[in-house]
This record gives structure tokens, sequence and C-alpha cells, in this order.
């Protein structure tokens, strides 16, 4: 959602300059500093940067710089004297030699205007025109940063795999000790006790079923290869929705560290959640 667009335009003597700011947001908002002569089309404006850029926290900056007509120039002679007053005043009171106060006068802000009347269409024809340039400036912006996010995406979501496929050596090796340790302190039991084999080994296969983490390991690889099918989506806004995958890659990957029962696999659980942390930062920044 991070961008940033601008554009220049001249009409009878006055240069049109837009800028527009995008960053990251859960939701659409929108700031405009317009000059006053666009204040009238401020709407239609914001509807045109929504529509375009769709989500985040936006800023739509339009300056102008020159006169459209030079008998529109004013100066401001209320804020003249009250300027010129004090300024004299804190003259004498430091002792400063008289300078240039005219000049200095004329270059504070509002001692000179402009009488602004509204925009005429040719004018606001230029404007759209500028916006819609900078729109576009700041949309291949996004793209080129998204080509960016994608690739360390992708990167995340391998590494995910990888470390996936990386349980395997160690899973079989896992129950077997488990039915080992089971076994060793069944024996230790039935010293004094009389036991129902058939009932032990319904019950060895219950406890061995809860600690099975196969489903979980196939619905993860499945989740990983949907997220990497909707990141080359040629779609807009899909930013939500591999948030939803990642939820749910989160879940598998909990319940698989939760179940596993053995650290050397609690290590590759460890890294797993390391990369999806870092990966949900980086959807952050996805439209």
């Amino acid at each position: 959602m991070t961008g940033f667009g601008h554009s220049k335009t001249e009409i009878n003597g006055k240069i049109i300059r837009v800028e527009i700011k995008s960053l990251n947001a859960r939701s659409t908002e929108i700031r405009c500093k317009l000059p006053n002569t666009y204040r009238d089309r401020e709407m239609d404006l914001r509807k045109k940067v929504i529509d375009s850029l769709q989500r985040g926290k936006m800023d739509l900056t339009i300056t102008l710089d020159g006169f459209s007509n030079e008998e529109n120039a004013f100066i401001n002679a209320d804020a003249f004297r009250k300027y010129y007053k004090e300024l004299n005043a804190i003259r004498q009171e430091l002792n400063i030699n008289e300078g240039d106060v005219l000049q200095s006068i004329l270059r504070i802000p509002n001692v000179i205007g402009q009488n602004e009347d509204m925009a005429d269409d040719e004018e606001w024809q230029e404007v759209e025109r500028a916006v819609d340039q900078a729109l576009i400036n700041i949309k291949k912006f996004r793209a080129d940063e998204g080509l960016v996010l994608r690739a360390d995406l992708l990167e995340r979501i391998q590494c995910i795999e990888q470390h996936l496929k990386s349980i395997e050596p160690f899973e079989m090796a896992r129950l077997d000790r488990i039915k080992d340790r089971l076994k060793k302190n069944m024996e230790e039991f039935v010293i004094n006790q009389q036991v129902d084999q058939n009932r032990y080994e319904q019950e060895i296969l219950y406890y061995i079923e809860k600690l099975d983490i196969n489903e979980e390991k196939v619905r993860l690889g499945q989740h990983c290869i949907y997220f990497k099918e909707e990141l080359d989506l040629n779609i807009d806004q899909k930013g939500r929705k591999l948030s939803f995958i990642a939820q749910e890659i989160g879940r598998e990957i909990n319940t698989i560290g939760a179940k596993a029962n053995d650290s050397e696999i609690q290590q590759f659980v460890v890294m797993m959640k390391d990369e999806l942390e870092k990966l949900k930062e980086q959807l952050a920044n996805i439209l």
C-alpha cells in the first residue's frame, strides 16, 4: 500500500503541482490539502483517488505557483501595517539599524495574496489530468515495491515448506521412541498388576493416533501451495485473503508443535513460526 506519485502541469501562467502519498492502513483514509479554488471539487478528487488506490492512508496535496492574472494580486494592507508596526517596535527596542523592512514584510506569508475564484472547467480538466498522472506514478511505485514483497513472501513460504519436509526423517523415530517408552512403562506396571492385553493394545493405538501429525502436515503443505497460487493471481486486493491463509498455516504449525512431543521436531516448528511471523509482517504491506 505504500507509494508516492507526483505530477505537474501549467495553465494560463499557473503551475499546478500534485503529490499523492500512501501508507499502510487497515482501512481507507484520505486527507486532502487543496487551494481554496478547488475546494468545491474536493469530493470528486477524494472519490477519484480512493477508487484508484482502494486502500491505505492517503494524502493528496495540490499546490499552485504563479498567478493566472496579475490584476488578481493584492497586498493585505492591514497585515502589512500590523507587521510594520511590530517589527519597527522590536527594532527600536533592540536598537537595530533600520534595514529594508519593506522587502522583509513583503516576504511574510499572506501579505501578498491573490483573489481566488473557483476554477473554471478548462482549469479543472487540467487538474484532473495532473491527478490522473500522479495516480499512474504512485501505482507504478506500488507495483515495483510489490515485486520485491512478492519475492520475500515466496522465500518465506518456501522456507516453511522446507522445514516441513525436514520433519519427516524424525517422525518415525519419534513414534518408535514413544512405543518403546510406553512398553517399558507397561512392563514395570504389570509386575504387580494384571493387564488385559487387548485393551492395552487398543490404548496404545489410540494414544499413537492422538500423536500422529500426518494430517496436519498434509494440510500445512496444501495451505502453502494455496498461498503461492493466490500470490501469483493477477488480481487487486489479495492481501486480506493471503492473511487468512497465513492464519490457517499458523494453526497447523501450532497443532504440529502441540502433538509432536519431540525436541527435534519442535526445533523445526520454531523455525516455521519464525518464518510465518516475518511473512505476516510483510502481508501488512499488501493491498
